[in-house]
């Protein structure tokens, strides 16, 4: 149930009466009431009668009956209070309705023969979560991972496999890339014969290709074991490198010519998508096809958004990707909707997010200045924490609590307190209520409100839906987990004060119900729930 949305249907009959057009009651939360409409004062000031009496009018023709009672408050305000055989009602926690989609979910997005590290987290929770939410929704969701297994370093990093003669482990990828690296950046010879290597791969050369095979699966065991421990659900069917778009760029070049969208430029292909200016006002180039020939990032892309909208049949594409990446997706959405790979009724957008920082306000690193292992702080959480759901949870709830748009600073202290706005303190709350649950003698029985912080619990169960439709419309997981905390304070207030429990009918169904309510929250974040705490 929405109540917010329901109160805004009723009112707004009664608003369109009275303004003689639609009006949006504006209908929000209140600490004056449940909820408030402020929507007689401007309505006021436009039929320039007084707003009090306009709020009276609204009030006499409204219909709220079996809903909410409503009064008039200070200079024309609304106040709503929900009935409470409403708030004592069992309500299901369905999924919000709409239309269904096709939705191609693009997160995580890993470079081969590097292992994951904290420069993904945000991609791959903040998605996760996504996919999540979305297919909780009735929504059809393609996972796609799409990883950075093609170009140039390939090269550099086979020929250094080859040199090594089969003795080379990949136990540690960042510390052969690392090797092979510094070895390309010193060594003319060895430069000369990855570049060669680059082209015996893109030729399909056998044994070049079987050494880079090695490199793609080694990473993708070494990704899965990572988002298993993290909870994540994408697994090796939902990758999708950079390498599968490679025989589709050509004809991407093709298209986007007859279609007259590239023009050349000191040699390379390039399309100009109106609005896009460089910072000294001349037209920004998306470039598809290089100088020498070879493709980029930008080729790569349209592909995979033309095989989305074209082939998969998707109606909306999302692409979980940091802010420092807007311009060039904004540019590549632009070419596409120019080439018709993004026709009315399908849309792409870039859901983009902030860094994680360290204590210092810079980018989170090791004390010796290296980007920190995924796999490592999953350690470090598994040794911090009571058990590595509790970690686990600290780490994804740190980050799902914050706007995506925002960057954030990881403090293990904060995170793991079982205290204030955290992962423990939810899941906490779910442990204390599975525990009662599990000592009651009675059934839950019918709902009576007859204190205050039964009542406020009662109300803010009733808020799970439009916090988790929220959430999906704006692409935002931080407004159901916000929600999920107000439960959590609510169900403890509830603990605290509305004692015995466990001899309530009435308060072991309020309490049952707050359960259900976190589990599935909770799940739809993807946050594990220890068995005990």
């Amino acid at each position: 149930m929405n109540l917010e949305a329901l109160l805004a249907a009723r009112l707004a009959v009664a608003f369109e009466a009275v303004a003689g057009e639609p009006v949006d009651p504006l209908v929000r939360v209140s600490q004056h009431a449940d909820f408030q409409s402020g929507a007689a004062l401007a309505l006021a000031r436009r039929l320039g009668r007084a707003p009090r009496e306009v709020a009276a009018e609204v009030l006499a023709r409204s219909d709220l009956a079996g809903l909410a009672t409503a009064e008039i408050s200070g200079p024309g305000f609304l106040n709503l209070t929900v009935d409470d055989a409403v708030l004592a009602a069992p309500h299901p926690l369905d999924p919000p309705p709409g239309a269904k989609e096709r939705i191609v979910l693009d997160y995580s997005g890993p470079n081969v023969a590097k292992e994951l590290h904290v420069g993904h987290l945000r991609s791959t929770i903040i998605g996760d979560a996504l996919a999540r939410l979305f297919t909780w929704a009735g929504h059809d969701v393609v996972r796609v991972n799409h990883l950075g297994d093609w170009g140039t370093q390939f090269g550099m990093l086979i020929e250094q496999m080859s040199d090594l003669d089969g003795s080379y482990s990949l136990s540690d990828l960042t510390a052969f890339y690392r090797r092979a690296r510094v070895r390309f950046d010193s060594d003319p010879d060895f430069r000369t014969r990855a570049r060669l290597r680059v082209v015996s791969l893109q030729n399909g050369d056998a044994t070049t290709r079987a050494m880079w095979h090695k490199l793609v699966e080694q990473s993708e065991r070494s990704f899965v074991a990572d988002y298993e421990r993290l909870g994540i659900t994408l697994t090796m069917a939902d990758f999708s490198g950079e390498s599968s778009y490679q025989d589709q760029l050509a004809s991407v070049v093709d298209e986007l010519t007859a279609k007259g969208l590239l023009v050349e430029s000191e040699g390379a292909l390039c399309a100009f998508p109106a609005g896009f200016t460089g910072r000294d006002g001349e037209p920004l180039p998306l470039i598809v096809r290089k100088s020498d020939g070879g493709f980029g990032y930008a080729a790569t892309d349209l592909a995979a958004l033309r095989h989305r909208t074209r082939d998969l049949a998707a109606t909306r594409l999302l692409y979980v990707v940091g802010t420092p990446q807007s311009n060039h997706f904004a540019m590549v959405f632009a070419v596409g909707r120019d080439a018709g790979w993004l026709p009315g009724g399908v849309t792409a957008e870039h859901v983009n997010f902030g860094s994680v920082l360290g204590p210092d306000g810079k980018m989170l690193k090791t004390r010796s200045g290296d980007t920190i292992k995924l796999a490592d702080l999953l350690d470090e959480a598994d040794e911090r924490a009571t058990s590595p759901a509790v970690g686990i949870g600290a780490v994804k709830y740190a980050d799902l609590a914050n706007d995506r748009r925002s960057d954030y600073v990881f403090d293990w202290d904060r995170m793991l307190a079982a205290t204030g706005n955290t992962g423990p303190y939810l899941q906490y709350a779910l442990a204390r209520i599975r525990s009662l649950l599990a000592k009651a003698a009675h059934e839950p029985g019918p709902v009576v409100l007859a204190d205050p912080a039964e009542r406020r619990l009662a109300l803010t169960l009733l808020a799970f839906e439009p916090a988790a439709a929220a959430a999906i419309e704006h692409r935002e997981p931080h407004r159901l987990a916000v929600h999920l905390h107000e439960l959590a304070v609510a169900f403890t207030t509830f603990y605290e004060k509305c004692r015995p429990i466990l001899g309530s009918p009435s308060r072991l169904a309020l309490t049952a119900r707050t359960g259900e309510t976190l589990r599935l929250g909770l799940d739809l974040l993807g946050l594990p729930v220890p068995d005990e705490m």
